[in-house]
């Protein structure tokens, strides 16, 4: 199942190739023509490449043209770069002392033109050389087919229980065994065994979240296990899932004891999803861990194991079936079709019948061929589908990784490499897209057919196209930042197509790997691969356990491509010189490494760097001096000790679309001239206790779509001089403030002129917020709106009734909050609502004899809890 993305890259090369910068490339450097020949061969070779992929598997000689192939266009690729990163540094000012050196460096203009004469002439040859062998394939052009249907969808990637079709039957079983009393003295554990993608943790979700059994335990607890089976992580999950609590700083006694006292007398039910040890020894230590329960607590264990059945049932595991041809259809039909569109293809019904067919009741595969088709109408597409000789290999006991092969094939080939590049990240791995579009975009993976379109809005219609076809699972309901995972068996699917460009946690390959995962914690750093020339991205993570930065110096020396370098949580006291030779790289990020005192001022030298992550580094003492020279920089996360921020350092950076503070403790002030950042679109202020006011600039930033502030203790919000008039024409869609309690009311400012554009609205820890303000009828796009923990609310401003686009309430923990305001009943578009730690308001919107639920009855959902 390897892939080359041969396709994919060549589209890369000649995109850049074609673009605004390489016109005056061109003209600066004299190098049309050589570019025009590397152009013509490339597009030449394009033209093929796809009937090579598709051929590769029937010959290794053209399995090894199209590796061949594919190397020399990243080496053309690095080659443009070396020219846009000499474009970059002419924009920088000279710095003093700099021009003598200059001359007799590797940027002089002569010397530099010499040396990329002759790499173009290289490359060239190269590439004629595999023109010319080509021809022995006896290739045909074909071209990828445009014919993919951008459309958004609106559920969130949870279990929608009325959707669940055909698990009736195992639902009851299950409750059955949760409620019926049992003579066992040990914890009574069933397991839930069945191949991939059938449907285990959709059932175990279905009856987690069962009114009679939450009633019926004190605490429910859900742990989606690793496959290493740590105890520790088990015990930091089980605790976080149960309370809350964040312990990851915790040793295994303190877990331990925080654990008992978790479970001590109380009734609990247990979901351990996905388990795979085999190792008895470490299910006897976790189970011992969990026996300080009351009686009748319940554990439930999903598998695709029969051995981990054997070892952690006490009672005979429940073998869950495949879903029937007739519940396969149903849910095949709901999911390519809107309700009642079928009616109107009964061509394609009867297609979809034989693709059902061919699912052999495994949910999963059912729900991403029905994704993959809800976007075509197109009775040859369907076709396709149902025809397909990938149908024909043979299904395999714990996969199916054929049926997702299927809708892998189907993807448009700038999916293709962005799924597969997430193949790095180990299985279970929750990413943000404040993470995952950095990295496509450091690697070059995102396109566009529009001309000027922000490289982060290509990045989340990617994502959003990804979910919609089932590939992304969505972790929570949106927040400020989405968070999404891999389901495993997809994990799987990314692993088989990337093959030797990754190499993970859990897979080693042997060829040129191009994005390496490696935990030096876990692995033995013999395992690291010998040739690294031609590494573009890096993820290093370490606790402690071998002299990190010399092997990380030893990594870098090896790697001088590297777009990505991710040192996160690695005990680094500083960062290795050598980093300053790393011109391509788009992304550092050393989050977390908290003994960290200074950045060398070298790589502000790094004018192609992107994104910049300096988030939980509390050591920094100061920012490095020459900052304003990362002219590209979009994305920058900054911890610091500092009380101010040096002048012209931020503020000069105008590419910055993401600013972050995080727990910049000792902060008082942000920088004054915060209005030149006229691009920044998301800005979060987290945990910076002595912040007391925000600049005055911040309301002229027009282009900022996001703000949060959190945990900000002594920020005053409401300083005259922020009360300035501001015109209509701010662009603000979400708005997060929470832990700021001198907040009494909220100013009209902080919507930032945008109460026509704000969609998304959140309200927290506000301890002294008794009313909400009454310009809340201006909201008029408003689509979600959760209030949280404002011990003082008292009543909801009858304006709310104009809010026509809300989609979603949630209001949660204001026990003074006694009634809805009138003229609820207009929110027509209000599909969600959820009400919880409100007992006066709970009371009166219980269904069908509460006073206020008249006025709600017509949402979709209606959550209520006293």
């Amino acid at each position: 199942m390897a892939q080359s993305f041969a396709f994919g890259i060549t589209g890369k090369v000649l995109e850049k190739l074609g673009n605004v910068a390489y016109e005056g490339i061109c003209s600066a450097w004299g190098v049309r023509k050589e570019f025009e020949k590397l152009k013509d061969t490339l597009a030449a070779i394009r033209a093929v490449v796809l009937d090579a992929e598709q051929q590769q598997a029937r010959t290794q000689e053209l399995s090894l043209w199209l590796q061949r192939f594919k190397d020399a266009c990243y080496d053309v690729e690095d080659l443009i770069d070396e020219f846009e990163i000499q474009a970059l540094r002419r924009q920088v000012p000279e710095r003093t002392g700099k021009k003598v050196r200059h001359f007799f460096s590797g940027s002089n203009p002569l010397a530099f033109r010499f040396r990329m004469g002759y790499k173009i002439k290289k490359a060239n040859e190269m590439l004629n050389e595999i023109a010319a062998s080509m021809a022995k394939f006896h290739l045909t052009e074909k071209h990828e087919p445009n014919d993919v249907i951008h459309r958004e969808r609106e559920t969130y990637s949870f279990v929608n229980t009325s959707s669940v079709i055909g698990r009736d039957e195992a639902k009851q079983y299950l409750i059955n065994f949760l409620m019926n009393p049992t003579d066992e003295k040990d914890i009574p554990v069933l397991p839930i065994v069945g191949i991939g993608g059938i449907g285990k943790t959709t059932l175990a979700q279905l009856v987690f979240n069962e009114k009679s059994v939450k009633s019926h335990f004190e605490l429910r607890i859900w742990v989606c296990v690793t496959e290493d089976f740590d105890t520790k992580q088990l015990m930091i999950k089980t605790i976080q899932s149960a309370t809350g609590m964040n312990c990851k700083d915790m040793n295994k006694e303190e877990l331990h004891k925080v654990l008992q006292d978790c479970l001590n007398g109380k009734r609990f039910f247990m979901v351990l999803d996905d388990v795979w040890n085999e190792d008895k020894k470490k299910w006897s230590e976790l189970k011992d861990l969990l026996c300080g329960g009351a009686q009748w607590s319940r554990i439930i264990v999903t598998t695709r194991s029969r051995k981990v059945a054997t070892i952690t049932g006490t009672i005979p595991s429940y073998d869950l079936e495949h879903l029937s041809y007739e519940n396969c259809l149903s849910l095949f039909l709901q999911l390519a079709f809107k309700e009642g569109e079928e009616k109107q293809y009964g061509n394609l019904v009867r297609i979809g019948e034989g693709i059902v067919h061919k699912c052999k009741g495994v949910a999963l595969a059912v729900k991403t061929l029905g994704s993959l088709l809800c976007s075509t109408r197109v009775q040859h597409d369907w076709e396709l589908v149902r025809d397909c000789e990938l149908w024909k290999m043979k299904q395999e006991e714990n996969d199916i990784l054929p049926a997702l092969k299927l809708s892998y094939d189907h993807l448009p080939w700038y999916l293709k490499q962005c799924f597969a590049f997430c193949s790095v990240f180990p299985k279970d791995f929750e990413f943000s897209t404040f993470r995952l579009i950095p990295l496509w975009m450091a690697n070059g993976f995102l396109q566009s057919p529009y001309e000027n379109e922000e490289p982060e809005d290509i990045g989340k219609r990617y994502i959003q196209e990804l979910q919609s076809r089932s590939f992304f699972q969505q972790v929570e309901p949106e927040s400020f930042f989405s968070n999404f995972k891999m389901h495993d068996l997809f994990h799987d699917l990314a692993l088989s197509v990337a093959q030797n460009e990754v190499n993970s946690c859990n897979h080693y390959s042997t060829g040129n790997v191009r994005h390496l995962w490696f935990d030096l914690s876990k692995q033995d750093v013999s395992q690291l691969p010998n040739n690294l020339s031609r590494l573009q991205s890096l993820f290093l993570e370490d606790e402690g356990k071998v002299d990190s930065e010399s092997l990380i110096a030893e990594v870098i020396s090896r790697s001088k491509h590297l777009r990505v370098l991710d040192l996160a949580c690695c005990n680094l006291e500083q960062l290795s010189n050598s980093t300053r030779y790393l011109k391509q790289l788009r992304v550092l990020s050393l989050a977390y490494n908290g003994n960290i005192k200074r950045l060398p001022n070298c790589i502000c030298n790094l004018q192609s760097l992107q994104t910049l992550n300096l988030a939980g580094c509390r050591g920094i003492e100061e920012l490095p001096e020459d900052i304003r020279y990362l002219i590209s920089l979009r994305q920058l996360t900054v911890t610091t000790k500092q009380t101010r921020l040096q002048e012209n350092g931020i503020s000069c950076l105008t590419s910055l679309r993401t600013l972050a503070f995080s727990e910049c403790e000792n902060l008082e002030k942000l920088f004054e001239d915060i209005q030149n950042l006229t691009a920044l679109r998301e800005m979060i202020i987290y945990e910076c206790k002595n912040l007391v006011s925000l600049p005055q600039g911040l309301k002229y930033l027009t282009a900022l779509e996001n703000l949060a502030i959190s945990d900000c203790e002594k920020l005053d919000l409401t300083m005259e001089e922020l009360e300035l008039e501001r015109k209509e024409d701010g662009s603000l869609r979400k708005l997060c403030i929470e832990g700021v309690p001198k907040l009494e009311s909220l100013p009209q400012w902080i919507l930032l002129g945008s109460t026509k554009t704000l969609r998304h609205l959140y309200i927290g820890e506000l301890e002294n917020v008794s009313m909400l303000p009454t310009w809340f009828q201006h909201l008029t796009s408003l689509r979600s709106l959760k209030i949280d923990d404002c011990p003082k609310l008292s009543f909801l401003p009858e304006e709310m009734q104009h809010l026509t686009s809300l989609q979603s309430l949630e209001i949660d923990d204001c026990p003074e909050l006694s009634f809805l305001p009138e003229g609820m009943q207009h929110l027509t578009a209000l599909k969600r609502l959820k009400i919880e730690g409100c007992p006066k308001l709970s009371k009166r919107c219980i269904k069908e004899t509460g006073e206020d639920w008249p006025m709600i009855a017509h949402a979709r959902k209606i959550i209520v809890k006293r």
